[in-house]
């Protein structure tokens, strides 16, 4: 008798073996998890020691999948924040779809230009102060994309009016959020 339940229980436990990934994935991603990983995915990206005012890394996090998109300037970048994504506790999935900016010396010339109209005018002083610069200067083939904050509307039209004003560039994006202080 005792070795017959014990047979059973083996058999059981053999069928629901298979089930048992399907029954994990089911289960909801509690929401602290969640947010406890995309806090630890944006300190680490803001961590990586290459990753400048030319660089914009955004993401997504889906449960324990995090989804990297943007664009870098050094591929070094890209798999450096894969890397560091991977490593989170609790992340089991990276999917890292950074897109590498193309080398053109034309292109690097612009951004140090772009760079300089925008946080060298007295205007605009005040987001230079920060370590992270919240403007992110994007070029692709004389092509700009601003990313980021601003303070006010102003602020978004003068940095607009300060790219288009840089010789070099063929068109501007200006994808600027306003928040509030």
């Amino acid at each position: 008798m005792m070795r017959r339940n014990l047979m059973m229980i083996f058999f059981v436990a053999a069928l629901a073996l298979p089930f048992a990934p399907l029954a994990r994935a089911q289960r909801p991603v509690p929401e602290r998890a969640v947010d406890r990983i995309q806090r630890e995915v944006r300190h680490r990206i803001l961590m990586l020691p290459y990753y400048n005012v030319f660089d914009n890394i955004t993401y997504k996090v889906e449960g324990y999948n995090v989804t990297l998109m943007g664009a870098v300037t050094r591929p070094t970048v890209k798999s450096q924040a894969g890397n560091v994504v991977k490593d989170i506790e609790g992340v089991q999935k990276v999917e890292n779809n950074i897109e590498v900016l193309p080398l053109s010396p034309m292109d690097n010339a612009l951004r140090l230009r772009l760079f300089r109209a925008i946080y060298g005018y007295t205007a605009l002083q005040r987001y230079a102060l920060s370590v992270q610069k919240p403007i992110r200067i994007i070029v692709k083939n004389g092509n700009v994309t601003l990313e980021g904050v601003v303070d006010s509307q102003a602020d978004k039209n003068l940095v607009n009016i300060r790219a288009n004003g840089v010789s070099g560039v063929f068109k501007v994006t200006n994808n600027l959020r306003v928040v509030k202080p």
